[in-house]
C-alpha cells in the first residue's frame, strides 16, 4: 500500500501552508519556484526570499482591472515586484482597504510570456483558503536549496482548477427542531479536507419523489446574529417553515460564507460596501469573481442521500442550472421572497440586476 500523498491531500497542505504564511516549493518541467500567500506571508519570509531572486506578484484579472493595469494572461495578472517596494507595498496593491489611503501604487510591470500556471494555481488554492486571491512568487530554477519538498505542479494541477465534489457522510442524528420535531442532521465531509457540509432532513421524504428542497449557504451575520444587510437569516427560517408544512423535505447548509469567499473577506467586502460599491463591485475589488460558490456539492449530497429530483426554493436560476448539471432534476422552482428591509434594498437590487436572482 502507497504512503505517498494523493494530489488532494498535497492540495490540503498547501491551503495549510497558504494560512501560514509558509511559502510552497513548485517544480513545473525544468521550472522550480516558491510561492507564498501576500496576505499572510512574514516579513521575514518576505525579506528571506527576496533574496532568492527577483520576486512576482500573482494578482486576479478582476483586482487587476481595478488598479488599471495589464491581465497578463487572461484571468491572471503577474506584476514584477520593483527592488525598492516592501511588503507593504505589496498588501497596498492585493488588498483594496488601502485603495483610498495608497491611491498611486504604479507604474506596474506586467510580466508576459511562459507558462502562468503555477500563478494560477496560487490564486485557485488562495481563493479556497480564503485568502486574497494574490501571491507572491520567486523562481529558483537552478538554485540548490537544502530541505525544499517540491510538489510537482502537473500532479495537482488540474485537481485543483477542478476541485472534485467527492463526499462522505461521516455522522447523523435526530435532532429535534422548533419547526418540526422529526428532523435528522446529516453531516457531510469533502476527501479534499474542506470544510464540512450539513443536510437537514424533516420528516421522512420519498426518495422516488420530487422532495422540496433549499440550498443554504452559510451566513453567519444573517443566519445567527440578525443583520440586516441581507436577507439570510429569513430565507433560511422560511425555508425550514415551508418544509415542515410542506410534510417533509431536506434544507442544505453548505459552508459556502459569503458566496464562497469566507468571512474575513465578506467583511472586507462589507467595508468596501460603506465606500459605495455594490456586492458584486466589492468582490471584483477584492480580486474574486461574482460567486465563488459550487453549486454542484449541494448535488452532490443530495445523490449520496438518495435523491434524483428536488422542488428547490430558490430565487437564483445558478442554482437549478447547476443541478440539472449534473443529473439532479428540478421539477420545480419554488420562490422563497423573504426579509426585505431599507437596509438591504440595494443589496437585493444588485442581486436581481447583476446576480440575475429571480425577486
Amino acid at each position: 500500500m502507497s504512503i505517498e500523498l494523493t494530489a488532494s491531500e498535497r492540495i490540503a497542505r498547501i491551503r495549510s501552508d497558504f494560512r501560514m504564511g509558509v511559502a510552497v516549493a513548485f517544480k513545473s518541467g525544468l521550472e522550480k519556484w516558491l510561492v507564498a500567500s501576500s496576505e499572510t506571508i512574514t516579513l521575514s519570509r518576505f525579506n528571506g526570499i527576496r533574496k532568492l531572486g527577483p520576486l512576482e506578484l500573482a494578482i486576479t484579472d478582476w483586482r487587476a482591472q481595478t488598479l488599471s493595469t495589464w491581465a497578463t494572461d487572461g484571468d491572471i495578472a503577474r506584476l514584477a515586484i520593483p527592488d525598492d517596494k516592501d511588503l507593504d507595498w505589496v498588501h497596498s496593491v492585493c488588498d483594496p482597504s488601502y485603495d483610498f489611503n495608497t491611491p498611486l501604487k504604479g507604474p506596474f510591470t506586467p510580466i508576459f510570456g511562459g507558462s502562468a500556471n503555477v500563478s494560477r494555481t496560487a490564486l485557485a488554492i488562495c481563493k479556497t483558503a480564503h485568502l486574497i486571491p494574490s501571491a507572491v512568487m520567486v523562481n529558483i530554477t537552478g538554485q540548490d536549496i537544502v530541505g525544499l519538498d517540491f510538489i510537482d505542479l502537473e500532479q495537482v494541477l488540474s485537481l485543483i482548477l477542478n476541485p472534485s465534489n467527492q463526499l462522505i457522510e461521516v455522522s447523523a442524528a435526530n435532532v429535534p427542531l422548533q419547526v418540526a420535531e422529526a428532523s435528522r442532521v446529516h453531516v457531510f465531509r469533502p476527501q479534499d479536507g474542506g470544510e464540512e457540509h450539513y443536510a437537514i432532513e424533516i420528516g421522512n421524504p420519498d426518495r422516488n419523489k420530487s422532495v422540496l428542497s433549499r440550498l443554504h449557504s452559510a451566513c453567519f451575520t444573517g443566519d445567527l446574529i440578525g443583520s440586516l444587510k441581507c436577507d439570510c437569516g429569513h430565507q433560511l427560517q422560511a425555508a425550514l417553515e415551508a418544509i415542515s408544512l410542506d410534510g417533509s423535505g431536506v434544507l442544505l447548509y453548505m459552508n459556502q460564507e459569503g458566496r464562497g469567499i469566507g468571512l474575513a473577506n465578506k467583511m472586507r467586502a462589507y467595508a468596501l460596501q460603506n465606500q459605495g460599491f455594490d456586492t458584486v463591485e466589492a468582490n471584483h475589488r477584492l480580486g474574486f469573481e461574482d460567486d465563488e460558490r459550487n453549486f454542484k456539492i449541494g448535488a452532490e449530497i443530495l445523490r449520496l442521500m438518495g435523491f434524483e429530483s428536488v422542488r428547490l426554493m430558490t430565487n437564483n436560476p445558478e442554482k437549478v442550472a447547476s443541478m440539472e448539471a449534473v443529473g439532479i432534476t428540478v421539477s420545480e422552482r419554488v420562490p422563497l421572497k423573504v426579509g426585505s428591509n431599507p437596509l438591504n434594498e440595494k443589496y437585493l437590487e444588485t442581486k436581481a440586476k447583476k446576480s440575475g436572482h429571480i425577486l
